[in-house]
């Protein structure tokens, strides 16, 4: 069964500061862009393929899925529906939570998820 893996959209474009809060949605655009292609090799600690999930909210909303990469976008708080996809993962599923929200890192591990930092989603050659 392929690990699901969560990625807080906000705070990993947010992690890195290059101009991503002047356009949130273009910001949003390329983490999904980048992150398909870890859709076939994994992240660390979990080889490929993994199914993926970017998690949107505020000006980011309505951000299309693109292949290997779906996106949700939350009705209100990111962090509130991240949890609600962690919780109702399948028993037995590895679930994978990248973000470094140390209060959002509590809640999703409390329901047996684990987590990653934003770096663990950036290309070899921007992991400093």
């Amino acid at each position: 069964m392929r690990a699901l893996v969560i990625v807080d959209a906000a705070n990993v474009v947010g992690s890195v500061p290059d101009g991503w809060w002047r356009d949130r949605r273009g910001a949003a655009e390329r983490l999904r862009d980048r992150l398909a292609a870890f859709a076939p090799a994994g992240v660390p600690g979990h080889p490929g393929p993994v199914e993926l999930v970017l998690v949107v909210e505020g000006a980011a909303r309505g951000v299309e899925s693109v292949p290997d990469v779906r996106v949700e976008s939350a009705p209100g708080s990111g962090d509130d529906l991240i949890v609600e996809l962690a919780s109702a993962r399948e028993t037995g599923r590895e679930c994978v939570v990248v973000t470094a929200d140390r209060e959002l890192r509590r809640r999703v591990e409390a329901c047996g998820a684990q987590c990653l930092g934003p770096r663990s989603v950036q290309p070899p050659g921007d992991r400093t």
